[in-house]
């Protein structure tokens, strides 16, 4: 596998239908980018959980996740399981953002993932940022939606128990969950690991790649 860099970005979109679904699908990878790129600014929008204790557990981890950037959190408050009834306030949110910011990199949800929050949203994101890299981040569930990835962002060792510690530690309402623990976290990212000759890895899917080899 040969690797294709990205360039070096300085501005970040990262959106989630629900607080932590930012975290669990990419914060590998936005430990990695803001690590090596301090005052990284990254621009971030989830559309439910606001106002609560959810709100509390998402500023925390991602100020977390994001370490040394120009973090720009905006969490809303729409209803958990019900965006595709609420499309015109979750398409305002987005196009809000899309105005506030040209980012180099695009983290969102699969445009085919099972759960029908994350899929709507994805949606969303594919018009609005027509134009960009969109990586599109997998989250592990019991629907068993987990694809075939075609992009691959190694994690070293010590950020891959960093990402599984900081989900622990700032998501404590989630921890009742079956599928919330170490082993599904690390053993997700070691199979993609695998798959990409690297020790731990975050998998994505990409619709879009404009190459320019002779640049």
């Amino acid at each position: 596998m040969i690797p294709l860099s990205a360039g070096r970005p300085d501005r970040i979109v990262a959106v989630g239908a629900h607080c932590d679904d930012i975290a669990i699908g990419a914060g590998g990878t936005l430990l990695t980018l803001c690590l090596a790129r301090p005052g990284v600014r990254v621009d971030a929008l989830v559309l439910s959980g606001g106002g609560g204790e959810r709100e509390r557990e998402e500023r925390a981890a991602l100020a977390a996740f994001c370490p040394e950037a120009d973090l720009r959190l905006t969490v809303l408050k729409l209803p958990d399981g019900r965006m595709p009834a609420h499309w015109e306030e979750a398409k305002a949110a987005v196009e809000e953002l899309r105005e506030r910011t040209e980012p180099d990199l695009v983290l969102s949800p699969r445009t085919d993932d099972a759960h029908q929050d994350h899929r709507g949203l994805a949606k969303l994101m594919t018009t609005a940022y027509r134009d960009h890299l969109v990586l599109r981040y997998e989250i592990v569930k019991w629907d068993g939606d987990l694809g075939r990835p075609a992009a691959y962002q190694p994690l070293t060792p010590e950020v891959a128990e960093e990402k599984v510690r900081l989900l622990q530690e700032h998501y404590p309402s989630q921890r009742h969950r079956p599928w919330y623990d170490r082993e599904a976290f690390l053993g997700l990212a070691r199979i993609r690991g695998i798959e990409c000759h690297a020790r731990y890895a975050e998998a994505f899917d990409v619709a879009k790649l404009t190459l320019n080899l002779g640049g």
